[in-house]
């Protein structure tokens, strides 16, 4: 049974920091690209940051040099360092695995909330 767990969210003022975990659990995690997205209130789902299972990285505009994504094979856990939060960045965000083979493989973990407000 594949579970990925995130934590580390909560509330945070303009400014502040908070760095996000998911571990991961069933799946060959080092082959897996890892990413985190977010979906604010009356908006889509959005890619924030992945990271390839050779740690190639990639992140939205809107986080560029705020936020960095990083993996640790070894304890099977994706990170998300956020920093420079500002309110925009309030959302609920999501742990994603993906793995590409002759079908398809995603798995989304059940979120946590980010709040940045004063």
């Amino acid at each position: 049974q594949v579970q990925l767990v995130e934590s580390g969210g909560g509330l945070v003022q303009p400014g502040g920091s908070l760095r996000l975990s998911c571990a991961a659990s069933g799946i060959i995690f080092r082959v897996y690209a890892m990413g985190w997205y977010r979906q604010a209130p009356g908006k889509q789902r959005e890619l924030v940051a992945v990271i390839t299972g050779v740690n190639m990285t990639r992140y939205a505009d809107s986080v560029m040099g705020r936020f960095t994504i990083s993996r640790n094979n070894v304890k099977n856990t994706v990170y998300l360092q956020m920093n420079a939060l500002k309110p925009e960045d309030t959302a609920v965000y999501y742990c994603n695995a993906h793995y590409r083979s002759n079908s398809d493989y995603d798995y989304w973990g059940q979120g946590t909330q980010v709040t940045v407000s004063s």
